[in-house]
């Protein structure tokens, strides 16, 4: 599986919130992204100041 590194900021609680910079792996297809053992899939552009949830 593909890695990179990338900005991750949870915004749980509004537009900002707590942020790190970590290794993330890709799926196969490239719709989801793997990160300190948890899934986000891909919001394909629906998301306002995201991109996976």
């Amino acid at each position: 599986m593909k890695q990179r590194i990338m900005y991750i900021e949870s915004k749980a609680g509004g537009l900002t919130g707590p942020a790190r910079i970590g290794r993330v792996t890709f799926s196969k297809s490239g719709t989801t992204i793997y990160y300190q053992g948890k899934a986000f899939q891909s919001l394909r552009g629906g998301g306002f100041k995201s991109n996976y949830r």
